[in-house]
């Protein structure tokens, strides 16, 4: 299957994703040493929000959940009625039931972040693109043991033709129009909380438009007076 690398068809849809989470769990996290861990939890948590905001299908799933911990709160939370699926596998997409998770959506772009990204993410990545799946894998939202292990995991799969994004250009692409309102009350909300820099300057940009509004407010009833 030859999958558009470039022009509208290869930027992402809420219609056309399925969102795959893979082992943000304890012992995943004890040798994270590419990201400070508490970066991952916060975009892997913002990543999830979204999908949750566009109605986006997302699997979780765990390996030895009862060696390794449980999925953190955090990302649970937000999705608390999905149980995750617990593996042997090491490389997700060698478990069938995640495999059939995904085509029961019958969507061909699969948005995939994971701990580790050497092993967790860059084994099922690469599977799933040679399967005749589109992947893109949201870097900033999964991490490996060292540096060097996470971008080399990176360059491999790029050789593959996995797509490499960062959760917050996921949310974009998701939402892609302004003018889509609907989804924009739960998009900002997302974005104080989890964008960063970007969150602060939302805030900033929302006091004063709210300063403005209320002086606006304040000069017509001095002027009605």
């Amino acid at each position: 299957m030859t999958t558009a690398k470039v022009g509208l068809d290869a930027l992402l849809t809420p219609e056309s994703s399925v969102l795959v989470l893979i082992d943000h769990q304890p012992f995943q996290f004890a040798n994270l040493h590419s990201h400070e861990p508490t970066m991952i939890v916060n975009n892997v948590i913002g990543l999830a929000k979204a999908a949750k905001v566009f109605g986006v299908p997302t699997i979780l799933t765990t390996v030895l959940e009862e060696r390794g911990g449980l999925l953190i709160k955090g990302l649970q939370d937000v999705f608390p009625e999905q149980k995750p699926i617990n593996r042997t596998w090491i490389n997700t997409w060698q478990d069938p039931r995640v495999v059939e998770a995904v085509k029961r959506t019958r969507r061909k772009k699969v948005v995939m972040a994971a701990l580790w990204t050497e092993i967790c993410l860059a084994m099922p990545a690469i599977q799933a693109q040679g399967e005749g799946y589109e992947v893109y894998v949201v870097t900033d939202a999964s991490g490996g043991v060292s540096v060097e292990a996470h971008d080399m995991a990176v360059r491999r799969m790029v050789q593959a033709g996995i797509v490499p994004m960062t959760w917050l250009a996921v949310a974009s692409e998701w939402q892609r129009d302004w003018a889509r309102e609907a989804t924009l009350p739960a998009l900002s909300e997302m974005l104080a909380a989890h964008g960063g820099a970007s969150g602060v300057a939302y805030a900033w940009e929302v006091q004063l438009l709210t300063s403005a509004a209320g002086s606006r407010k304040q000069a017509a009833s001095v002027a009605a007076a």
